[in-house]
């Protein structure tokens, strides 16, 4: 029942994001498609793994350790503090600071932390900004 349950939630919120990802318009054309092709095709997608839960053969639900847990919501408030902090830290010092949380949450040693961390945030940058034409936030501590 659980799984059900969390399925039509999921349908509901894929729902709700079609709708607001239909109405995405852009004043300007900064890429062929513009924004609104990304957001409708990944929450298709979302819905049909939904609809494939809820019809799919249910199984016994057993619920993670009490440690798994906290480590899931220690990365939803990451991933929140992510999307809060994206424009004011910009992309590079945002998205370093994300990957050594997560990298640290999953148990990697502190110093492979700190070093991958600033790697993937800085290559990342480079390679949506320079290569993919993708225009990403500097942050307003460095502009």
């Amino acid at each position: 029942m659980s799984q059900r349950i969390f399925a039509i939630v999921w349908l509901i919120l894929c729902g709700i994001g079609l709708y607001i990802g239909w109405g995405i318009q852009s004043e300007f054309t900064y890429e062929p498609l513009g924004p609104r092709p990304f957001p409708i095709a990944i929450l298709s997608l979302m819905t049909l793994c939904a609809l494939a839960l809820l019809l799919g053969r249910q199984e016994a639900v057993e619920w993670p350790k009490p440690y798994v847990l906290r480590r899931l919501v220690l990365l939803i408030i990451a991933l929140v503090i992510y999307a809060w902090a994206f424009e004011w830290l910009g992309f590079p010092l945002a998205t370093t600071l994300l990957t050594i949380s997560v990298a640290l949450l999953f148990g990697a040693t502190p110093i492979a932390a700190l070093i991958s961390g600033p790697i993937l945030g800085i290559s990342l940058f480079y390679a949506f900004d320079r290569l993919l034409d993708v225009t990403l936030p500097i942050g307003e501590l460095f502009s």
